[in-house]
């Protein structure tokens, strides 16, 4: 498995976000995100849909990407803030 981890604050709180590839055995990535060292929520997206692209392991790497940045713009817009 594969993925991307980074730690962030915003407003004096510390988040960290882990969003990695579960495998071709389950057909998702999954992040999960943590609030001051709490899991506070997870988000898994499916990608059945590439499974017999011959790019599959870079439309895998794309969307570990949107979707790490994803989860890190909401943070800095103050989505999580009321977990």
């Amino acid at each position: 498995m594969h993925g991307l981890n980074t730690e962030t604050t915003h407003l004096g709180i510390s988040y960290h976000i882990q969003t990695q590839d579960k495998g071709l055995n389950v057909h998702y990535i999954e992040s999960l995100i943590y609030k001051s060292g709490k899991l506070l929520s997870s988000r898994r997206t499916y990608y059945t849909a590439y499974l017999n692209s011959a790019d599959l392991k870079e439309n895998i790497d794309r969307l570990i990407k949107e979707q790490h940045n994803t989860i890190l713009k909401e943070i800095s817009e103050g989505k999580f803030e009321h977990f």
